[in-house]
């Protein structure tokens, strides 16, 4: 039962906290049978709610650090989703044993249920994959070499837009399993060392293929706004669709970063993303010209939003917004890296607003009698989403009108970035076209680009 409860909270948290979380490869997910699922790590706990949400399978148990029973919220909640606690050698001087928590992963993986580990061994903020531990090859080996059955690891990959904004969007992609067969366990008796390491470059292969890496963040943004160049104006991306056209872009250019022209291309990018955050612009404001009348109708269109979400949103908005207030603040100032911003704003969120419903249903069932307390709890539940679409709006309000004020404001600097975007365009066009192979698959074709360049 408490399990349940957990799984249906673990949703709920992933579906109000990213507005989209996209699936990739969900027929590599074994319907029953035992499974490793291996994923990339940037945002902490984050990335174990997202995978218990999407993969499919139940329970998933999952290594996590021994230090985070030590707080006395986590740990209850912990245990309830079947996590195994691990103590990591580097904090504890070397002097640590995990035998007991292998020994019962090894059960748990027999008895045909799934576990979840990140073999990286921590969350981190870098723009590519870190080194993977060898542990996750070492589980599977073991238990294959048990004899009593066999087991999959499965590479998934995390990719999140914007990893810590709400209501962003992430992909979740899984891999082909990699099957622990009786060749892998022969191998694995006759050499134990070299077999572990084989297998978990086996799977740092497999999970560079699921997740988007690059040399650092600079080429990232780089490769992002060479991507949103590329892009003809009329093609909608998919989160999937999105990571995939970044990871060819990436991966292209560290094959020909030494050419000239790839050079000068990165150049001119950084100059002409430097120009547009000098002045406050999106690249995509420029994709197009638009007039003072669209731009008031794209303004009305918000501002009618947020008129229909406004009554039934006030209640929870004057509750929540001081609650998301509060979680941005914790987020933004408790967080040691990076990486667990996310993961502190969403745990101060699940403490202090059903604590502010306990005590509003306190109130009114003391006052009023405890059917119109349940009932306050239901009504600002639906509150609470449409104050989620109401800030929705609200946001998207505010950035087009502040677009407005600075297109026209910024009259002849806009027309001279829209000649220099012109130019990189018809640039990163030919540039793709030259480096890349005749017979290699495309996500677009020539008729998307001739749409693209064609009046609306």
């Amino acid at each position: 039962m408490l399990q349940r409860l957990v799984r249906t909270l673990i949703r709920i948290i992933t579906n109000t906290f990213f507005r989209r979380v996209d699936v990739a490869g969900e027929a590599h997910v074994p319907a029953e049978g035992p499974v490793i699922f291996a994923g990339n790590h940037p945002n902490a706990l984050m990335d174990g709610w997202i995978l218990t949400a999407k993969c499919g399978r139940w329970p998933l148990h999952f290594l996590a650090n021994a230090k985070l029973w030590d707080y006395r919220f986590l740990g209850p909640l912990l245990d309830a989703t079947g996590a195994v606690p691990v103590y990591r050698r580097e904090e504890h001087k070397g002097e640590v044993d995990n035998e007991s928590a292998f020994e019962r992963l090894y059960e748990v993986i027999e008895s045909g249920n799934c576990v979840g580990v990140f073999p990286e061994g921590v969350s981190h903020v870098e723009s590519q994959l870190m080194k993977l531990k060898t542990g996750t090859a070492r589980i599977a080996l073991a238990v294959a070499a048990r004899g009593k059955t066999t087991v999959s690891i499965i590479p998934c990959g995390l990719n999140y837009i914007h990893r810590h904004r709400f209501r962003s969007q992430v992909l979740i992609e899984f891999g082909d399993p990699i099957v622990i067969d009786d060749d892998w366990t022969e191998k694995y008796r006759e050499n134990e060392y070299d077999t572990v390491r084989e297998l978990t470059a086996l799977l740092a292969n497999a999970l560079l293929a699921v997740t988007l890496n690059a040399p650092d963040w600079s080429t990232l943004r780089f490769i992002q706004t060479a991507r949103r160049l590329y892009k003809p104006k009329t093609a909608q991306l998919s989160p999937s669709e999105y990571v995939e056209l970044n990871r060819r872009f990436v991966d292209q250019y560290v094959l020909t970063s030494d050419d000239p022209e790839m050079q000068a291309f990165r150049q001119d990018i950084e100059d002409y993303q430097a120009r547009l955050d000098m002045l406050g612009i999106k690249d995509h404001q420029l994709r197009k010209p638009m007039s003072l009348g669209q731009s008031f109708r794209k303004l009305s269109l918000r501002f009618i939003t947020m008129l229909v979400f406004l009554p039934l949103a006030i209640p929870g908005a004057l509750l929540n917004l001081p609650v998301g207030w509060i979680a941005a603040v914790v987020g933004e100032r408790f967080s040691y890296e990076k990486d667990d911003i996310a993961t502190l704003k969403v745990i101060a969120t699940m403490l202090l607003l059903p604590a502010v419903y306990v005590v509003i249903a306190v109130y009114v069932g003391v006052t009023f009698g405890w059917l119109l307390a349940l009932l306050a709890v239901v009504a600002l539940t639906l509150s609470f989403f449409a104050s989620v679409r109401l800030i929705e709006a609200e946001v998207g309000l505010i950035n087009s009108m502040m677009s407005i004020v600075r297109l026209v404001r910024l009259g002849d600097e806009v027309d001279d970035l829209r000649r220099v975007r012109e130019g990189l365009v018809d640039r990163i066009r030919k540039l793709v076209e030259r480096l890349t192979e005749p017979d290699s698959e495309r996500m677009f074709t020539s008729e998307d680009f001739q749409k693209s360049s064609e009046p609306s």
